[in-house]
């Protein structure tokens, strides 16, 4: 196995304020315990979502399980779309902006 280093060309306060909503969301669901940190979570979340990474090949870089990565990444996705307006709300503001 090599290792390289990657970049992703988001903002600092992307990660942030994606772990700290996944940080609130494991004290609200009360985990006790995972593999990896919020932070951990919220970088292999956003390497799949910006860079296009594999499951296979961000489970290889952080020593988890595949099945793990695919639950990591769906459960940072499903609190970034619980943010995303409704489809009504993006009409309003589209009606605005024209």
């Amino acid at each position: 196995m090599l290792a390289y280093p990657s970049a992703i060309d988001l903002s600092s306060r992307t990660l942030h304020d994606l772990s700290a909503l996944l940080a609130g969301h494991r004290r609200r669901i009360g985990s006790r315990w995972r593999r990896l940190t919020c932070g951990s979570q919220t970088l292999l979340a956003l390497a799949h979502l910006r860079c296009g990474d594999t499951y296979a090949r961000l489970a290889a870089g952080v020593r988890v399980g595949i099945a793990t990565v695919y639950r990591y990444i769906r459960e940072a996705a499903d609190l970034l779309a619980a943010l995303a307006p409704t489809p009504e709300q993006a009409m309003v503001t589209v009606r605005k902006k024209a």
